[in-house]
């Protein structure tokens, strides 16, 4: 996500942090990295003469130029800019009084409605919400059925009219329906066009006047880049929409659409699409996506997929396990399976910050058929294997490498790093004063390095 803009604006911080003192012809020099990187991005010209402007106005300051640190004060400076630049704080949906909160979406035809349309379904419902869809695209009947499916998918019921029929109708309808029922919210999918149309528009805010939505969400593809900005234009002229859901953020690496939206279309964004899978869409962070645009990862929104990955019953387990020292094999392929259910990986590396010296962790090689590969190998073992790997001699190495497709020293090298990773956790359970095996904190004390200050 954002990856080209990251790189470029890295260098030109980089070239700023390397300088003691700031002059104004540093400030000015930065100024014009930073709107190259912002153009290549696919930013709208008239949102980076703004953005540029509100910076230069801060960092020609005495403060900044007289800092003994100027280049992190102007990166904090950029930080803070970009955090207004996608909207300030986060949009929280609206919610009825009294349920059930309509939410209509809108948009053009490819841009993700119908996916997005169950995605939020799924999100609502995650939250203790009961959702009921409203297949409202009755000019494509692949949309309707379509929609029925990701209903199943997400176990959430589907209003729906027939082909060709009135979709104003049908989404009258799935409000009754909504109401009689006692759903906490009714998601109305609407049909889209190729471009904006005045036919289009019409049927939604018939659709709309209908239903009366406490939300009106734009969808957008976010890899259209200026396109979605120019959609959002046209919608905000016609439909007043409330909010946007960007869909493929994910598959931005150069964040026009999402830099520009709010400040050009006066649009704010609600949700962003962040993957394939029925559970990727996220509530949009606009502090969060800037320190991830900046290097500097987003370490929150990793630790809430942890938690939604993991049982906290689970969490408890492991750290028991920890304590006492226990975790073996079959824990380790439990850790494995919850860490695949975050996401894919390369995703999961992309949250985190840039390593001085190093860079950014998601440019490195990230080999999703390894966990694969550890996993298959460990499922081809007993249960007794797993539990006391110190069993595996060299005949069971042939035996569990022929069962998982793999080498004897595929093998040899998960055993090791799993061996590795016990004697650490051993060190962690013996550090902690009172807890794990008697004994242990004592000899974990006296094999560890002193540290001065400590």
């Amino acid at each position: 996500m954002f990856e080209s803009l990251s790189d470029r604006l890295e260098t030109a911080f980089a070239r700023l942090r390397r300088k003691g003192r700031l002059t104004k012809e540093d400030v000015e020099e930065g100024l014009k990295e930073i709107r190259t990187a912002l153009l290549e991005a696919d930013v709208s010209l008239p949102v980076v003469r703004n953005f540029l402007e509100r910076v230069r106005e801060q960092a020609v300051g005495d403060q900044v130029l007289r800092s003994l640190t100027p280049g992190q004060h102007i990166v904090k400076i950029v930080h803070d800019e970009l955090v207004a630049l996608l909207g300030g704080q986060q949009r929280q949906l609206i919610r009825a009084d009294k349920p059930p909160t309509v939410i209509l979406l809108v948009g053009l035809q490819g841009s993700g409605k119908t996916t997005a349309a169950a995605k939020l379904a799924a999100h609502l419902k995650a939250r203790g919400t009961r959702p009921l869809l409203a297949a409202c695209d009755l000019q494509r009947p692949a949309a309707v059925e379509q929609l029925r499916q990701l209903g199943a998918q997400v176990g959430v019921a589907v209003e729906a009219g027939e082909a060709g029929g009135d979709p104003v109708k049908t989404a009258a309808q799935a409000l009754k329906r909504a109401r009689t029922e006692n759903f906490g919210a009714l998601i109305v999918d609407s049909a889209g066009r190729l471009t904006v149309d005045e036919e289009m528009m019409e049927q939604a805010r018939s659709i709309r006047d209908a239903v009366s939505p406490h939300e009106t969400l734009l969808v957008l593809d976010s890899m259209t880049g200026q396109d979605a900005v120019q959609t959002a234009e046209s919608f905000a002229e016609r439909l007043d929409p409330t909010g946007a859901i960007l869909t493929k953020l994910d598959g931005d690496a150069r964040g026009g659409a999402a830099l520009s939206l709010v400040e050009a279309a006066g649009v704010p964004i609600v949700f962003a699409g962040t993957g394939e899978r029925i559970e990727d869409l996220e509530p949009f962070h606009p502090d969060r996506i800037a320190s991830r645009i900046l290097g500097m990862g987003d370490v929150l929104s990793l630790i809430e997929k942890a938690e939604s990955a993991i049982a906290e019953e689970d969490a408890e387990a492991l750290e028991r396990k920890i304590r006492e020292a226990t975790f073996d094999l079959k824990d380790f392929l439990d850790q494995l399976q919850m860490v695949r259910q975050m996401g894919p990986i390369q995703n999961l590396v992309g949250l985190m910050p840039n390593i001085p010296g190093v860079g950014r962790i998601s440019d490195q090689e990230v080999d999703e058929g390894q966990l694969t590969r550890v996993e298959s190998i460990i499922r081809s073992m007993t249960p007794q294997e797993r539990a006391k790997p110190e069993l595996i001699n060299a005949s069971r190495r042939r035996r569990i490498a022929e069962g998982s497709g793999n080498q004897p020293q595929d093998v040899n090298n998960v055993l090791k790093q799993f061996d590795q990773m016990r004697k650490m956790m051993r060190q962690m359970a013996g550090a902690i004063p009172g807890k794990g095996r008697k004994g242990a904190s004592r000899k974990a004390r006296r094999g560890m390095p002193k540290m001065k200050g400590f």
